[in-house]
């Protein structure tokens, strides 16, 4: 079931019209949840980046719509799909039909689905760059809009290169994330991710694992620009994403990377679940 602004509707009957904001322009966000053991992992941090991202895109905000009350719509959604352990849930946040460039209203129409949830944490991770095009480092490329253009491109030449994923640059050749999350360089204790000014998206698991970091003396956290010439230098270099959580990177180019900092960091942030 989908859960369409509150009426639970069927897989297989259509809501959207042509004049689909998020179709048309690109004018929606979404985030991306999990639910382990019946509980929202991290629900809280996902609201509040819902709400700010809502916000930069001056979109309008019901006075309903509140914690309490998304959480309670996905609940109602997981319930209604006969799925509840363990969930992928999609929030996906758009400006109502109307209007070409300007829209005719700021109100919003939003979208919940749940699935299954299938993690897949692969023992061997191939990674390179994607160079074909660049994200921009500017606080638009922090939010995560319906328009994942980049990323599909990219995908696409992942697959056609038998690689995993890619790993994207923004427009001064620094490295700002991969294409399903961010991305952590490892040297040492010192851990080193591209600072949210290179472009990257504001990840749940990359908060959590600096917070983690912080209340680990012996570990080191470093934000800041990343050169693709420092991957060859690293000890490991690993993945994050609100689904996988952790995916330790195996090579990249002709460079093999270790995993014990992944794994160890992998085990801190279960300890954060709900």
């Amino acid at each position: 079931m989908i859960n369409f602004n509150g009426d639970l509707i069927s897989n297989d009957q259509p809501i959207f019209t042509i004049s689909n904001r998020a179709f048309n322009y690109g004018d929606g966000i979404f985030e991306t949840l999990k639910i382990v053991d019946y509980k929202i992992v991290f629900f809280e941090d996902h609201y509040f980046r819902l709400m700010a991202s809502m916000r930069m895109l001056r979109m309008e905000i019901p006075s309903y719509f509140t914690l309490e009350f998304l959480k309670g719509e996905i609940e109602k959604t997981v319930a209604a799909s006969n799925i509840s352990e363990n969930v992928r849930i999609r929030v996906s946040v758009f400006r109502k039909d109307g209007g070409f460039y300007n829209p005719n209203s700021n109100e919003v129409d939003y979208v919940i689905v749940a699935q299954k949830l299938f993690i897949l944490n692969r023992e061997y991770y191939k990674v390179d760059l994607f160079k074909d095009y660049y994200l921009n480092s500017g606080l638009l490329s922090t939010i995560k809009t319906t328009n994942r253009m980049l990323n599909v491109v990219a995908s696409i030449y992942a697959d056609e290169n038998d690689l995993d994923t890619c790993l994207l640059i923004n427009e001064k050749k620094y490295i700002v994330e991969a294409i399903h999350g961010n991305i952590f360089l490892v040297f040492g204790n010192t851990l080193i991710t591209p600072a949210i000014t290179e472009g990257c998206i504001k990840g749940i698991v990359r908060k959590k694992i600096i917070q983690i970091t912080q209340k680990h003396p012996e570990l080191i956290i470093e934000e800041r620009e990343v050169s693709p010439f420092e991957i060859i230098k690293a000890d490991e270099l690993f993945i994050t994403n609100s689904i996988i959580d952790i995916q330790a990177v195996s090579q990249y180019r002709k460079k093999k990377f270790a995993n014990t900092i992944a794994n160890k960091i992998s085990e801190l942030l279960k300890n954060e679940y709900p």
